[in-house]
């Protein structure tokens, strides 16, 4: 809440210390300074007749010179002076006449009466040896006079007596008329100790504020804002400190939640072999369970003399089939394993895929006219060169070429396009017959995935042919795929034309 924000609690504290300091300088000047003005007026004059008659009467003075001390006196001290001698005669006021010739001052014409009357009854050793301050009413206006007595000693005798009156009417007026402006300083003063109270708050507390934001902002494990607080003190240098931690903890972070996503990465890699490696297992028991039977079966008919002379053949020839099969499944799985692993290394060079493609569909030649399947293929007329693995594309081409002709019907088609861009070489293989399910298109890709559970053993097949195919076109950076067509099922690859083309 905005009442208990640190600027909020510095604006109250300084606005309050300064209304009270104020506050008390004000009333101590108002309750004080006409005492602390007429003290110090007394005291002036004390020390200022002390001199007046150590000048002038520590020898011989002329009446002239005298009276010229006595009106600068009275001018510098604004007020009146004047002399009694020790036998209560009036020796001089200011003029050089008479006393009730020389001034109108009644006050202190008064004074001097009262003490001309007790100075002719007081002897010497009665006279005052030290100043008397009082005050005076004045007779008619009633105003007060400050009156000092001073003794005028000459060769330690008092020969005569110092009278100065002051009044103090103007101090008593000045006192007032300071009281009421007093009132209208003390408005304009709050005024402005709250304005430069409220400036000062916001200054300590702003960079406060930014400083507390950014902490919040860090709590929450957001790390783009910055303290920005210029100033080259203390809370400059926290401000400093908190961002130079803001930037850590960020990079920490970073740091920790990227070793956290490669964890997961790890981990779920890892999940993903452990279900290839169960897959694997699964489908290797599913492929070899089929010819170990067939072996063990034939095996024991021969151990047992079942069969005669020309069934003999044909049990050893099941088993030696069964074997090769079994053989070529170990081989295909050592290939495989080498190219999941990378440990496997292309051997590239320069070859014509027309020449390739031919020799490739005369493997073939006997099959399809068994199944009476046509194979069109047009020969190029340009002898394409590809750069490339060329025992690896012929497994890859070969591959194809078995997938369509063991999904092509007797007497069906199966076609071989070649076309070509400025990069590139596009190998198509197409056959007819039934198109593959679109959710299992991706899925045949994977090992011992089989889309027909009940095809034929009569061309092979070890359920990795496909997988090994994707991951050697991999490695050649091609563009490959399978898609249904009209017609059936078509897939393709794509290899680099070399740069002799």
């Amino acid at each position: 809440m905005k009442n208990k924000s640190i600027s909020f609690k510095l604006f109250i504290i300084t606005s309050s210390f300064f209304v009270i300091f104020i506050t008390a300088a004000l009333l101590l000047q108002s309750a004080f300074f006409e005492k602390f003005y007429i003290n110090k007026k007394t005291k002036l004059l004390q020390n200022n007749i002390t001199s007046f008659n150590n000048e002038f009467f520590s020898k011989q003075t002329d009446i002239d010179t005298l009276s010229k001390g006595m009106y600068k006196f009275e001018e510098t001290n604004n007020s009146k002076i004047a002399i009694l001698t020790i036998d209560g005669i009036t020796l001089m006021t200011r003029q050089k006449d008479a006393l009730k010739d020389a001034n109108n001052s009644e006050v202190i014409t008064s004074v001097l009466n009262q003490w001309e009357s007790f100075m002719k009854t007081h002897t010497q050793e009665n006279m005052p040896k030290e100043s008397k301050v009082y005050n005076v009413e004045h007779p008619v206006y009633g105003t007060n006079n400050i009156v000092i007595v001073t003794p005028i000693v000459i060769f330690d005798k008092v020969q005569g007596l110092s009278f100065v009156v002051s009044p103090l009417q103007p101090v008593g007026e000045a006192a007032a008329i300071i009281k009421e402006y007093y009132i209208y300083v003390y408005a304009g003063a709050i005024i402005l100790i709250l304005f430069l109270s409220l400036i000062y708050s916001r200054m300590i507390s702003n960079p406060l504020i930014k400083l507390n934001s950014t902490a919040n902002k860090m709590t929450e494990l957001d790390f783009s804002t910055k303290c920005k607080v210029e100033s080259t003190d203390e809370i400059g240098n926290l401000a400093n400190t908190l961002n130079f931690l803001s930037d850590k903890l960020n990079y920490t972070l970073s740091e920790l939640q990227s070793a956290n996503e490669k964890l997961k990465q790890d981990l779920e890699k890892e999940k993903q072999l452990e279900n290839m490696r169960k897959d694997f297992i699964a489908g290797v028991s599913h492929e070899l369970k089929t010819p170990l039977s067939l072996i063990e079966g034939y095996a024991e008919g021969l151990r047992d003399d079942v069969p005669d002379a020309e069934a003999k053949n044909f049990y050893t020839e099941v088993i030696i089939d069964e074997t090769k099969k079994m053989t070529s499944l170990v081989a295909d799985m050592l290939d495989l394993s080498k190219l999941e692993s990378g440990n496997l290394k292309l051997n590239l060079s320069e070859f014509s895929m027309g020449e390739l493609l031919t020799k490739t569909m005369r493997k073939f030649s006997h099959t399809l006219s068994q199944r009476n399947i046509t194979l069109h293929f047009t020969q190029m007329k340009d002898s394409f060169h590809v750069l490339g693995d060329m025992f690896r594309i012929e497994q890859v081409i070969t591959n194809f070429l078995s997938n369509a002709i063991r999904h092509t019907p007797d007497k069906g088609i199966i076609a071989i396009n070649v076309s070509h861009n400025t990069e590139k070489l596009l190998v198509e293989v197409e056959n007819e017959g039934e198109h593959i399910a679109p959710e299992e298109l991706e899925k045949i890709w994977t090992k011992f995935y089989k889309i027909d559970k009940s095809r034929s053993r009569d061309l092979g097949g070890t359920g990795l042919g496909l997988a090994i195919v994707q991951n050697i076109l991999v490695l050649h950076g091609s563009d490959y795929g399978v898609e249904n067509t009209e017609k059936g099922v078509k897939f393709y690859f794509t290899l680099k034309l070399s740069s002799t083309e």
